[in-house]
């Protein structure tokens, strides 16, 4: 993994989160922790993404689409040089029902990559509740790596 300073993972954060688009601006994601050793995500709680009248059950498609944009995160942070990455494979374990009205809580971290592909593995739990994951999932990212990277372009603001 790079040595990166606090302030380009600080730059990484705040990049990321300018530039999501559609349903990640719903889901109003906090970056809590961010390192090279992997990153940490909060979702508030949100009625909408629940199924259930009571509005306490997630709607599994949300919490794919969560370990999917936090392992995003994660590649960024632990890789250097990618132009571009795209999701080539994604496994979501779902171990329990997702009831509660408590924020969702991300650890992800890219655990290992070669020059195309990278790996990733995360958990998903509610607030308070770490040893009680309501989700596990690995995935596989294929890189491009150009003479830009992509950290480089979203400094200059072209991305």
């Amino acid at each position: 993994m790079p040595d990166l300073s606090q302030q380009k993972l600080d730059q990484i954060a705040q990049m990321w989160n300018m530039r999501g688009k559609g349903l990640i601006t719903q889901m109003a994601l906090k970056i809590e922790e961010v390192s090279t050793e992997g990153v940490l995500v909060r979702m508030p709680f949100n009625p909408d993404f629940c199924v259930d009248s009571d509005q306490t059950l997630l709607h599994g498609g949300i919490l794919t689409a969560l370990l999917d944009s936090v392992f995003g995160l994660a590649n960024f942070v632990a890789i250097e040089g990618v132009s571009t990455m795209a999701t080539l494979d994604l496994r979501v374990d779902y171990l329990r029902a997702a009831h509660s009205r408590a924020d969702v809580i991300v650890r992800a971290h890219c655990y290992r990559q070669t020059r195309h592909i990278a790996f990733n593995s995360g958990s998903i739990w509610f607030d308070n509740h770490v040893g009680d994951e309501i989700a596990r999932g690995t995935a596989s990212f294929a890189l491009t790596r150009g003479e830009t990277s992509l950290f480089e372009e979203m400094t200059r603001g072209k991305a």
